[in-house]
């Protein structure tokens, strides 16, 4: 249970990068008695609700709706384009980056990895040489998280694609946009990506359970080369529908979908170019209060050029000595919840409690991320952490 501050009102504020903040707008959409999945509203609404999802995604392409995480999404976009035995490239720069290739090592694929640590960007000349190094054309696709919620590096997608088409290979571009769908700028058919698999819990406000993949010609064509496809993964049926049924394998996610066309109201209503602006002046502020915090302390954002970070979430580093209470003072405190360090651990700390994150994604405000900065800053002295001075003043003047 979310803790709050003790003998005060209040509504605590989950400022971890997914589950995101539901809109109220979408707690009442969903809020209602089972409807007939067979004929009525429900159904009626399907061609819309996927047209809008296209258009967030920034794609004519197809869309295939899944009953399922983000995870779920790996597996479904993997298994209609990658049979076992085949090989992917993996580019790594966080946790996620690393669990996408093991779904596919776990699906039967050969993988390839290009690690580039945890604080950096994919390097494009780096894919470049290894697809170059591939004469024999066995990469059959390059699976690349555009942001890694677990470190918040934002990949370059346009350059990997560049990089891709300088080498003149003819693997798959596969994108990870769960963390960065709705946030940061993201354009599936202007950057050449093949598939993009999201989620509807981070910049879609909805909560977990809808897993989302959207695929173009040519990776609707490698599905059509595939000797076999799991009959509940295959994205045929769901982006290609007979009858409603077929949408989602069976029976619908009814109150998700409530819920969904609630948030694509929203997103339509404020514009995605409004979205995107608005994701990174929030996120500048709060990288401005870290800056100064860090210039006196040992407060430190992972990522160091603020071109490659994430307008979703951002990573940081406080010490193992400091990052746990600071999480326990502000959610115990002052009803505000940050996230954990996932994936972090160093030799000195194994546990990665060192580490914790921000998420600053889908229904958020102003108000909130000065809010969740003024907790921080109330926690840094409460746990007696050294740091530099006019953190909030920082943000404010981001802000302004």
């Amino acid at each position: 249970m979310q803790k709050t501050i003790q003998g005060a009102g209040g509504r605590g504020y989950l400022a971890i990068p997914g589950p995101s903040v539901m809109p109220d707008a979408v707690l009442r959409a969903m809020h209602r008695a089972a409807p007939n999945i067979y004929e009525g509203e429900l159904p009626d609404m399907m061609e819309g609700l996927t047209r809008d999802l296209r258009a967030v995604a920034r794609t004519k392409r197809h869309a295939a709706i899944y009953i399922a995480n983000g995870h779920g999404a790996w597996e479904a976009a993997l298994a209609n384009v990658i049979a076992p035995g085949e090989t992917v490239l993996g580019l790594y720069n966080g946790r996620f980056g690393v669990g996408w290739a093991e779904m596919a090592s776990g699906l039967g694929a050969e993988v390839q990895p290009l690690d580039f640590g945890l604080k950096a960007p994919a390097d494009p000349a780096r894919l470049e040489e290894a697809l170059r190094a591939d004469g024999a054309g066995r990469i059959k696709a390059v699976l690349c998280t555009h942001v890694d919620t677990s470190t918040s590096i934002r990949n370059d997608i346009r350059a990997i694609r560049a990089a891709m088409d300088a080498a003149g290979h003819d693997a798959l571009l596969m994108v990870d946009c769960i963390a960065s769908l709705g946030c940061d700028r993201f354009e599936m058919d202007e950057w050449g990506v093949d598939v993009v698999v999201a989620a509807s819990q981070k910049g879609l406000m909805v909560p977990p359970g809808l897993g989302l993949v959207f695929f173009s010609e040519k990776a609707a064509a490698q599905r059509r080369a595939m000797a076999r496809v799991s009959r509940y993964w295959d994205w045929v049926p769901r982006a290609q529908p007979q009858m409603f049924y077929q949408y989602f394998g069976g029976t619908a996610p009814t109150h998700h979908l409530y819920g969904l066309r609630a948030a694509l109201d929203m997103i339509e209503a404020e514009g995605l170019e409004a979205i995107w602006q608005r994701h990174a002046r929030l996120a500048g502020a709060i990288w401005a209060a870290c800056e100064a915090w860090g210039a006196g302390g040992p407060l430190a954002l992972n990522v160091a050029e603020c071109g490659h970070r994430s307008c979703a979430v951002t990573a940081l580093h406080v010490g193992k000595e400091y990052g746990l209470r600071l999480r326990r003072w502000t959610e115990g405190e002052a009803g505000v919840t940050l996230g954990i360090g996932l994936g972090m651990s160093t030799e000195e700390d194994p546990a990665g409690e060192g580490f914790f994150r921000i998420g600053h994604m889908g229904h958020v405000n102003a108000g909130m991320v000065m809010g969740a900065l003024g907790a921080m800053e109330a926690a840094f002295e409460a746990i007696k952490l050294p740091r530099g001075g006019g953190a909030l003043e920082a943000a404010a003047r981001a802000l302004a």
